[in-house]
C-alpha cells in the first residue's frame, strides 16, 4: 500500500504526521511512502529529508490524495480535503466524531474508511498508539512554559540581598498524562504544586512527583465509572460536581497559577473553573486551560486567544500547545500512526487488513465499509479492572477490646513460663553431668545474654537502626560477660576479658556517635 501525508491545512498547524524516520519503518511493514511538497518544513523536515529516507514527493494535495491508498494527517479532514477521498481509501487523523456527525456521514458515502486516532481504547496493548496521550505529553510541559512566560515572577522560591521571593503556587486539575507532565514541568521549577483528580488512587503517582494532592470528601457512589467508557473520563455525578467547585473556590485566592486539562471524549469540557473563582485570585496570576478547543474548562477562556481580566488574571486558551513544540510532537504522532498502521499490516507484506474483530482497530474506526461505525461498542478487555471488595472492618466495643487483650496476655504467659520450665528442667539435667567450673562459666553466659539483650533493646529505636541494635546487643553481651569473668583470678582470662571490654566498647560508642552524626545531617537548621 501507499501511505501519504498531505501538508495540513489548519492555520497554526505545524506538525505532520510522516517524518523520515517514521517513513523508514513503514517502508520495512513492505508499504510505500508519498509526502506533498513542504509538509515537513514547519516542523523542520525539508523535502530532501524525506526523499533521502525514500519518500516520493508529490507537488500538491489533489496528486496525493490520487496517489495514496492511506492517507495519514493530524488534524481531521477540512471539507474540501474530504471530497478527494475515494472509496476503498483509509484515512488516519484525529477526528472527534461526536463533533462531526456531517463529515462523518459524507466520508461513509463516498465508502471511505476512517480511523480516527482520538478514539483508540486506553488498552495497554494500545499504549504505543495512544496519540491522545502522547500529545497531552507535551502540551502539559508546553503549559508551564507558557504560565511562566505570561507570570512575571520566579516560580522557585529564592533568598537574595535584594529581598526574599515567595515560589509560585501552582494547581494542576486533573492527574491524566497532560496533568502529571505539567506537575512534572512545574515541580522541576521549584513551584509548591497542588493537584486534584477524581481519582483518589493517583494520589500516590501526584505525591512520588512532589505535588500536594488535594482531597476531597465525598461518596464512592459519587464517582464516575472509567472501566465503562474506554478509560477515558467520564461526567461526573452533580453532587460530586458542587463539592468539587467549592474546593476550587477554597484554593482560588491562594494560587498564582491554575492549569486545567478536564476532557471528556464526545463532550464539551466541563466547567470548573467559573468566573467568580477568576475573580478571587490575584493579580498577576495566570490560568491555563489546556481544555479550550473544546470549550474550555473556566468561564472565561477564548479558544485561540489570552485575556487579561479586569482585576488582572491572564487566561491563555490557545489550542495548539503541541504544535507550538512541532518537531518533538510530530516525531511523537508519526510513531504512533507508524504503529497503528503495524496493527493494519500484520504479516508485514504491505496489505492492510482491517481487522474489526481487533478491539483496537475496531474501537478507533468510525466509519468502514460505507456505514458510519461510531460510537464503537465497549471493549472486550476493560480499560480499568474493577476493584475486588474489600471486606469491611469491624469494629470491635471496648469490652471485646479488653476481653482480646486479656486473652493476648494470657497466651504469651503461658507460653514464657513453658519455656522457662522447659529451660529449668534442661539447666538441672545439665548441672547432674557437667562440672562445677563449666556451669559457672555457662551461667556467666546466660545472665550476659538476657541483660546485655534487654539493656540495648530498650534503647528508642529513633537512636539506631536495626541492624545497629542488633551489633550493640551482641556487643552489650560481650562486655558483660567479661566483666564477670575479670575476676576469675586466671591472667590469661583477665586480658581476654579487658581486651573484650575495650573493642566491645568502640563498637557501642563509636555506633552511636555514627548514628548521632548521620541524624545530624536530616536536621534542620
Amino acid at each position: 500500500m501507499k501511505i501519504g501525508a498531505p501538508k495540513e491545512l489548519f492555520e497554526g498547524e505545524n506538525r505532520v504526521a510522516m517524518t523520515p524516520d517514521s517513513a523508514i519503518q513503514l517502508i520495512k511493514l513492505g508499504h510505500t511512502c508519498v509526502i506533498e511538497t513542504g509538509a515537513g518544513a514547519k516542523a523542520g523536515f525539508s523535502d530532501a529529508s524525506y526523499e533521502k529516507a525514500g519518500v516520493e514527493v508529490v507537488p500538491s494535495a489533489a496528486a496525493l490524495y490520487d496517489a495514496a491508498d492511506v492517507v495519514v494527517k493530524v488534524r481531521g479532514p477540512e471539507a474540501d480535503e474530504a471530497r478527494l477521498l475515494k472509496s476503498g481509501q483509509t484515512l488516519i487523523s484525529f477526528f472527534w466524531p461526536a463533533q462531526n456527525a456531517d463529515l462523518l456521514a459524507q466520508i461513509a458515502g463516498q465508502g471511505a474508511t476512517a480511523v480516527a486516532m482520538d478514539m483508540v481504547p486506553r488498552i495497554s496493548r494500545a499504549q504505543k498508539m495512544d496519540a491522545l496521550s502522547s500529545m497531552a505529553n507535551i502540551a502539559g510541559y508546553r503549559a508551564v512554559i507558557e504560565a511562566g512566560n505570561n507570570f512575571g515572577r520566579f516560580f522557585t522560591g529564592q533568598v537574595t540581598a535584594a529581598g526574599k521571593v515567595p515560589p509560585a503556587k501552582v494547581l494542576v486539575v486533573g492527574a491524566g498524562v497532560a496533568g502529571l507532565a505539567a506537575i512534572g514541568t512545574a515541580t522541576s521549577l521549584g513551584a509548591i504544586v497542588n493537584a486534584f483528580d477524581v481519582r483518589p488512587e493517583v494520589a500516590e503517582q501526584i505525591e512520588s512527583m512532589g505535588a500536594n494532592f488535594v482531597f476531597l470528601e465525598f461518596d464512592a457512589s459519587e464517582l464516575p465509572d472509567g472501566a465503562a467508557t474506554g478509560g477515558y473520563a467520564a461526567p461526573s455525578s452533580p453532587a460530586f460536581a458542587a463539592k468539587q467547585l467549592a474546593k476550587f473556590r477554597e484554593l482560588a485566592p491562594e494560587m498564582d497559577i491554575v492549569i486545567t486539562t478536564a476532557l471528556i471524549p464526545g463532550r464539551p469540557a466541563p466547567k470548573l473553573w467559573t468566573a467568580d473563582m477568576v475573580q478571587m485570585m490575584k493579580p498577576g496570576s495566570v490560568i491555563i486551560d489546556l481544555a479550550a478547543e473544546r470549550g474550555g474548562n473556566c468561564d472565561l477562556t477564548v479558544p485561540d486567544q489570552k485575556i487579561v481580566t479586569d482585576n488582572g488574571v491572564t487566561v491563555v486558551g490557545y489550542t495548539d500547545f503541541p504544535s507550538r513544540m512541532a518537531a518533538q510532537s510530530s516525531t511523537l504522532y508519526s510513531n504512533n500512526i507508524r504503529h497503528m498502521l503495524a496493527d493494519l499490516t500484520p504479516k508485514k507484506d504491505g496489505v492492510i487488513a482491517h481487522n474489526m474483530e481487533d478491539d483496537v482497530i475496531r474501537g478507533a474506526t468510525v466509519t468502514h465499509a460505507g456505514a458510519v461505525t461510531y460510537p464503537p461498542p465497549p471493549p472486550k478487555i476493560a480499560a480499568i479492572a474493577a476493584a475486588k471488595p474489600k471486606p469491611k472492618a469491624v469494629e470491635l466495643t471496648p469490652a471485646e477490646k479488653r476481653a482480646q487483650e486479656v486473652a493476648a496476655f494470657k497466651t504469651q504467659t503461658r507460653n514464657q513460663v513453658s519455656l522457662l520450665a522447659v529451660g529449668t528442667v534442661l539447666l538441672l539435667g545439665l548441672g547432674l553431668v557437667a562440672p562445677a567450673s563449666f556451669m559457672q562459666h555457662f551461667i556467666v553466659f546466660v545472665l550476659a545474654v538476657f541483660i546485655g539483650f534487654q539493656v540495648i533493646w530498650n534503647v528508642s529505636h529513633s537512636l539506631h537502626t536495626p541492624l545497629m541494635a542488633i551489633t550493640n546487643a551482641i556487643s552489650s553481651i560481650i562486655i558483660l560477660g567479661a566483666l564477670m569473668q575479670i575476676g576469675s583470678g586466671s591472667y590469661l582470662v583477665i586480658l581476654l576479658a579487658a581486651l573484650s571490654v575495650f573493642m566491645a566498647g568502640i563498637n557501642i560508642f563509636g555506633g552511636f556517635l555514627v548514628t548521632r552524626r548521620m541524624l545530624a545531617m536530616f536536621q534542620k537548621s
